[in-house]
């Protein structure tokens, strides 16, 4: 089997190419049918995408890339040679490693962040669901899991990074002298604003709302921060009450206009809004920015401030590329005795065939033997006297007939199979 990763992140594609990739968990399903549709040896296949990355991996016969590359463009509505512009393929044990980075927060924007782990353990579910996860990718997708606990149980690989949330904090405090007296608007409720609310909290703002479409799992995050919920509908009737506005939704469209944002400061009589826009698409009109009174950050701006520390960190990553070295070389292993061609699995199938046989030949003899009221212990005696003959036969055979020449290798190979402690 060959193993390919097709991806674009935050270090080959700008924000707004990244969000015409975007994938929510509930179209991975379609996607994934596409995707292997697409090909023409309906390949195993998973998709992984986040704010900072879409990736691609797929198990084939062979390598298909190019249709890979061309599903993927269509799917954003992008030129193929467009896109492979913005694109980085890797086969076997490339992916493997660049996988094994990825689930260690190696390859992330904030390095060590553990929201990638979680991530990529929800794709690998919904690649399951979909039916499109097979054996191979499986294997891979499991070592990668158990690589990246590995990594942050023996090294420490997080221990000196600041994540999104805490980079939105520490930039809201640069613009308000005394958090405690602003009012935060979150938009959604997923992972991320819950991230991020969690930080703003620990801050005590004057009030906190949670915006989201289903006031349900609003209202959950909203009682456990002490703060109160809307709806979306009600979002820009009240935007002006806010100082801060931090927003993550799965919205394929902006949901915060220009339009709505220059209301918003007319009421505010222009103070200064603080804005972060943590969504893939966005979810705040980019020329938002261009406004006097309105600091706006995305996660690519964020990227410098979760950079800090990155010195400290640099033994952690030497400790965790040793471990990725050493999971890389083990997967190559596996997919190596895997290979019909030279692979141990067909002759591993064959032998366990065999014995198989021999095992039901010698219990049914038992059994007539028993059924005829034979002594148990004496049936017990033939049989296991049966089993040991038949395996020891080939062995037996090759020291008598083997030649000068090739009885020492074949007295070295016995006494390795047979009489190993």
């Amino acid at each position: 089997m060959a193993v390919w990763a097709l991806g674009l992140n935050h270090n080959t594609a700008p924000l707004d190419l990244r969000g015409r990739f975007a994938f929510a968990l509930d179209q991975l399903a379609p996607a994934l049918a596409g995707l292997r549709q697409s090909h023409s040896r309906h390949p195993e296949a998973a998709i992984l995408s986040t704010c900072n990355r879409t990736e691609v991996y797929c198990a084939s016969e062979r390598v298909q890339i190019d249709h890979t590359l061309e599903w993927l463009a269509r799917s954003g509505d992008v030129p193929a040679a467009a896109l492979r512009e913005h694109t980085y393929v890797l086969e076997n044990g490339l992916a493997a490693r660049h996988a094994f980075r990825v689930a260690s927060g190696l390859d992330s924007m904030v390095l060590g962040e553990p929201q990638i782990l979680g991530q990529m353990k929800s794709a690998v579910r919904a690649a399951e669901d979909a039916g499109a996860l097979g054996s191979t990718l499986n294997q891979l997708f499991q070592r990668s899991f158990s690589i990246a606990k590995q990594v942050r149980s023996s090294t420490e690989i997080g221990a000196h990074s600041i994540s999104m949330a805490a980079a939105a904090v520490r930039l809201a405090s640069n613009l308000f002298e005394d958090l405690r007296q602003i009012k935060v608007l979150f938009v959604g409720a997923g992972e991320m604003i819950e991230l991020a609310a969690t930080h703003f909290s620990a801050k005590e703002p004057k009030a906190i709302a949670i915006a989201n479409r289903t006031l349900e799992r609003g209202e959950k995050l909203a009682s456990r921060l002490g703060g109160e919920v809307m709806r979306l509908a009600d979002l820009p009737e009240r935007l002006h009450e806010f100082d801060a506005v931090i927003s993550c939704t799965a919205s394929t469209l902006p949901i915060i206009g220009l339009g709505a944002i220059e209301r918003a400061l007319k009421k505010r009589r222009h103070r200064p809004m603080f804005m972060v826009d943590l969504a893939v698409p966005r979810d705040i009109e980019p020329e938002v920015r261009e406004l006097e009174d309105v600091y706006l950050y995305t996660v690519d701006d964020l990227a410098q401030v979760v950079q800090t520390g990155q010195a400290n960190r640099q033994a952690a990553v030497a400790q965790a590329e040793a471990i990725i070295d050493a999971g890389v070389q083990s997967f190559m292993h596996w997919i190596d005795q895997r290979d019909p061609a030279g692979g141990v699995v067909p002759l591993i199938q064959q032998l366990n065939a065999q014995t198989d046989e021999w095992r039901a030949l010698e219990l049914e003899r038992a059994r007539k033997r028993l059924a005829k009221g034979e002594d148990v212990e004496a049936v017990l005696e033939a049989l296991s006297r049966g089993l040991t003959q038949k395996m020891l036969h080939g062995a037996l055979a090759e020291l008598r007939t083997a030649d000068a020449g090739q009885r020492e290798q074949t007295v070295e190979a016995i006494s390795r199979l047979f009489l190993r402690s």
